[in-house]
C-alpha cells in the first residue's frame, strides 16, 4: 500500500513504537459541525457552552470558553434531549439520524471544521503482520485498501439521502445552518495554534506536522484548480 506525501511511513513509525502496523480504512469525513439547543451568531456564544466534542477540536471549543463532556455515542441523545449539554457533533447526517439527533436539537450547523479528513483506521499485530509471507501482507494491505475505497461512494450516497431527508420529513424542526464566515476564520486560527502547540510536545509529532502542512500547501493549490473551481462553478 502507498500513501503520497510520506504520510504512511510516519504513521507505520509511529505505531511500531506499539507493535502495530496501521492502515486506514473507511474514511467518515467531511463531516458536520454538529447540532446545536442555541443559535450560534458569534464566537462568543461558544463562551459556556457545553459541548460533546473529543479530541482536538474539543480543546478549540475549550479555548473559546466553552466547557466539553465526552458523552458516550450511545448517550447523546439522552444527554443533549435533558439539557446536560448544549451541542453535540457525531458524524453526519445519516448517522446522525440513526441516533435521533433531529429529536434532540434544533439548529443543525455545518461544516465540520473539527474533523475535515477523518479516517478510520485498522491496527494489525507486528509480529502477525511481519510473520506473514509477501502476497498475504498484500492481501491485507488490498483489502484495507479497498475498504476505503468502497466506503467514499457509500458514505457519499447514504449522507445525500439522510440529508434530503432532514429538509424534507424534518423541516419543520430542525434548521441546517451554515457557520457563519467570521466564526470559521476563529475556528480556523484557534484550530491552527492549538495543532502547532500539539506539534511541539514531541519530535514525531513535529515531523509529522511538518510533512502534512508541506503536503497540505501541495495539494491545496491544486484543488482550487480542480474540485474547488468546480464546485463554485457549480454553486454560482
Amino acid at each position: 500500500m502507498v500513501l503520497r506525501g510520506r504520510g504512511l511511513k510516519l504513521w507505520e513509525e509511529t505505531y511500531a513504537a506499539f507493535g502495530l502496523v496501521p492502515r486506514p480504512a473507511a474514511p467518515v469525513a467531511p463531516q458536520m459541525a454538529g447540532w446545536f439547543r442555541k443559535k450560534i451568531n458569534k464566537v462568543a456564544d461558544f463562551k459556556g457552552l457545553k459541548m460533546r466534542i473529543p479530541g482536538l477540536g474539543g480543546q478549540v471549543v475549550t479555548k473559546l470558553g466553552g466547557s466539553v463532556v465526552l458523552t458516550p455515542a450511545g448517550e447523546i441523545f439522552a444527554a443533549l434531549e435533558r439539557g446536560v449539554i448544549d451541542a453535540s457533533e457525531w458524524i453526519g447526517p445519516h448517522d446522525d439520524l440513526k441516533l435521533g439527533l433531529q429529536n434532540t436539537a434544533r439548529y443543525y450547523y455545518y461544516p465540520g471544521w473539527h474533523e475535515p479528513g477523518t479516517t478510520l483506521e485498522f491496527g494489525f499485530n507486528k509480529k502477525a503482520y511481519d510473520a506473514l509471507p509477501v502476497d498475504l501482507r498484500r492481501i491485507v494491505d488490498h483489502a484495507a485498501a479497498a475498504t476505503w475505497a468502497y466506503t467514499i461512494p457509500e458514505w457519499e450516497a447514504k449522507n445525500a439521502i439522510a440529508l434530503e431527508r432532514l429538509r424534507t420529513e424534518y423541516k419543520a424542526k430542525v434548521q441546517i445552518l451554515a457557520l457563519p464566515a467570521p466564526i470559521l476564520r476563529d475556528l480556523r486560527k484557534v484550530s491552527a495554534d492549538v495543532v502547532r502547540q500539539e506539534a511541539d510536545k514531541s519530535p514525531m509529532a513535529k515531523r509529522v506536522y511538518a510533512s502534512f502542512t508541506q503536503f497540505q500547501a501541495r495539494v491545496g493549490a491544486w484543488g482550487q484548480y480542480a474540485e474547488g473551481a468546480y464546485q463554485r462553478l457549480i454553486a454560482g
